[in-house]
């Protein structure tokens, strides 16, 4: 009797509490039993939060295009100097995804993403002594004066010019896909790509080189009697030398677009172009620089105390000197990267490390237009999706709360617009509007039309909804207390099963970035340098990009599907949570 009288109160209380919980909370209940939901929420989120938070910390520019750093796979490590190196070191050189290292004993050290003729070092080189990296080659000089060159072997880069056989050599350059050699009597030698680099030694034949400085472009030369001459042929900024430094000048370095140069009293001078702020030259460093070096976008200088001092760009770190970098005996910058070997022989790096998820055939990083284009493809999505349910829920309003010849002539409507084929027509107001309207405006136009053709399948949702309500008690009651029609519409009938529309919703909003990524990979959506997950992909469609540069459509793909698929799973979590009879049926 006890026993059974306990459990009879138990079932009570459970009957009890069911009363009580209101329909609200049935909903969120049965929603958070739903595991497989709840993974798809989870994971929508993430995703969602990561494309619109992170891009707070990580910025590129939407034109932003480096031909240097183009089809660089994922990984971090442009910087993974040797173990057996880092406390050994003699010279380091960096190009744009590896660098080269000589140590002590002359033995030659490579890293980063190499290709395979970089990674063919001639074995027969002997002690080492010097090197210089280019885009996609190195060329090396050891003990004995010889100079060996390997990595990019067209263009006659692999060819070492008979003029400089026996003759002794002071200083090696190596810029994109051309080598440049200055001789102790001060001639310069240069060959390899000469249509690609603005190179002419013809500007030098009558002095004594000292050094010579190389970027992607062209080249500078320094004398020995303390004059920067410019090799290019054609006339550039690098050409405008300030006249009171000539003839004072002890170091030289470029960057893409600029020029700098320390003077005999450590000052430091810069002229080209004034990018990323490359002019304004630290006042720490005026009047102690002993030595410089610049990479493609900014300048690193060696101060007489022997520490550091970085600016100009700095979105790869590049600029920002660790606290570590000081007692500096030797200087290297390339590219993004940057190396001091200090006076104990130790190594320490900073800059680009690498790429996350890799880059495309312009140099982006593939990571930071994932989370731009993450935005663009929801945020289209999202907006399509109000338009639809705003459209879908005053016609199916309207129609199922009227019916009769309202009903009638609605629903036809939305059976003439639903007829519409979506893709050709999206197709063709692209062709016919072309490039007449902005970014904003092409933009503006795709959600429109995902809202305006895409809203029947709500209406009759919405429709159906209303003609099972508008009978009940309190549709009766809100008209004999003479509620007016359109409010007894949307403010007592609609609320009744907005459930079921933002059941419809979270599908609905899957689709339409589904389409919208189907239109931009078919190249009539979002137009670049706008990202999108879908004009990613456009991208993407050549056999080579596929075979070859797996990143670049691999993890776009993913995250789209991920996105999608959580979502749908979300959306037929809620289904089941508000009907929880439909698994039975």
């Amino acid at each position: 009797m006890l026993f059974g009288k306990k459990k009879e109160k138990e079932q009570r209380s459970v009957l009890e509490e069911e009363q009580m919980q209101s329909p609200f909370r049935t909903i969120i209940k049965n929603l958070l039993e739903n595991k497989l939901a709840m993974g798809g929420l989870i994971v929508f989120v993430s995703i969602f939060a990561m494309c619109f938070i992170l891009p707070i910390w990580f910025h590129q520019d939407l034109n932003y295009q480096d031909p240097t750093q183009k089809n660089i796979a994922p990984g971090f490590s442009f910087l993974s100097v040797p173990s057996d190196l880092k406390d050994n070191a003699e010279v380091i050189e960096f190009g744009p995804t590896y660098g080269v290292g000589v140590d002590k004993d002359g033995y030659v050290y490579e890293w980063g993403q190499l290709t395979k003729n970089l990674k063919k070092i001639p074995a027969d080189m002997g002690k080492v002594v010097d090197i210089a990296v280019g885009q996609d080659h190195v060329l090396a000089i050891n003990d004995k004066g010889n100079l060996y060159t390997w990595g990019f072997n067209r263009m006659g880069l692999n060819v070492i010019p008979p003029e400089l056989k026996g003759k002794k050599i002071a200083d090696i350059e190596a810029g994109y896909q051309v080598s440049v050699v200055v001789t102790e009597d001060g001639k310069v030698v240069s060959w390899g790509n000469t249509s690609a680099v603005d190179i002419s030694t013809a500007n030098v034949k009558d002095e004594k080189v000292k050094e010579v400085k190389a970027n992607i472009q062209t080249a500078i030369a320094l004398t020995k009697d303390g004059k920067v001459i410019s090799l290019a042929k054609k006339e550039t900024a690098l050409d405008n030398v300030p006249e009171e430094i000539q003839g004072k000048v002890e170091k030289i370095a470029l960057t893409d677009k600029a020029a700098a140069a320390v003077l005999k009293d450590g000052t430091v001078k810069v002229w080209g172009n004034n990018h990323d702020h490359i002019f304004s030259v630290p006042e720490e460093v005026q009047g102690k620089a002993v030595d410089i070096s610049g990479g493609r976008n900014h300048l690193v200088v060696v101060t007489e105390d022997g520490n550091a001092v970085a600016w100009g760009g700095n979105e790869n770190n590049q600029a920002k000197v660790p606290a570590k970098a000081t007692n500096i005996a030797k200087l290297a910058s390339g590219y993004y990267q940057n190396c001091i070997i200090k006076e104990d022989g130790s190594v320490v790096t900073w800059g680009l490390k690498g790429y996350l998820l890799g880059t495309d055939n312009l140099g982006r990083n593939v990571f930071y237009r994932i989370l731009k284009g993450g935005q663009m493809t929801m945020t289209v999505g999202f907006i399509a999706v109000i338009i639809q349910f705003a459209i879908g829920i005053l016609v199916g309003g309207i129609s199922g709360y009227y019916g009769g010849t309202v009903d009638i002539l609605l629903m036809r409507l939305a059976e003439v617009v639903g007829s519409l084929p979506f893709i050709p027509l999206a197709l063709i107001l692209s062709a016919l509007i072309g490039n007449k309207v902005s970014d904003v405006g092409r933009i503006i136009m795709i959600m429109l039309i995902l809202g305006f053709l895409g809203w029947t399948g709500i209406a009759g949702l919405v429709r159906a909804q209303v003609l099972a309500e508008r009978n009940k008690e309190f549709v009766v009651a809100a008209k004999a207390l003479g509620v007016r029609e359109k409010n007894i519409i949307f403010r007592h009938i609609v609320p009744n099963v907005m459930t079921i529309i933002i059941v419809q919703a979270t599908i609905s909003f899957a689709t339409c970035m589904l389409t919208e990524s189907g239109l931009s990979f078919l190249g009539f959506g979002v137009a670049e340098p706008i990202p999108s997950w879908g004009n990613m992909l456009n991208n993407c469609r050549s056999s080579e990009v596929i075979s070859q540069y797996w990143w670049r459509w691999v993890f776009p793909s993913v995250v789209l599907g991920l996105c999608t698929v959580s979502i749908n799973l979300f959306g037929d979590g809620l289904r089941r949570a508000v009907d929880p009879k439909a698994n039975e049926r």
